[in-house]
């Protein structure tokens, strides 16, 4: 059973803000190759929750686990890390 009150936190970048209130974000991880031992870069996308919409595409933010908020989104935006130029 997981630790009471530890939320896991991410850091990706938004790829689309085409939704009201919501945002996706594609989580970039390293993952080594078992047999040729080389690192392969593994990309997931997740549903977060953004409330006032202040995240735009190419935007770096800090994603943090919640309960289910809908079907697809079980992530919230804590912080924008950096903004998009």
């Amino acid at each position: 059973m997981k630790a009471r009150g530890k939320k896991r936190q991410l850091v990706g970048t938004v790829i689309s803000n085409k939704m009201d209130k919501s945002v996706v974000v594609q989580v970039e991880r390293l993952v080594k190759h078992k047999l040729y031992l080389k690192y392969i870069r593994r990309r997931t996308k997740f549903a977060a929750h953004d409330e006032n919409g202040s995240c735009g595409v190419g935007d770096n933010v800090l994603i943090a686990e919640s309960k289910p908020i809908s079907r697809s989104k079980r992530w919230r935006v804590s912080r924008i890390v950096e903004k998009a130029v």
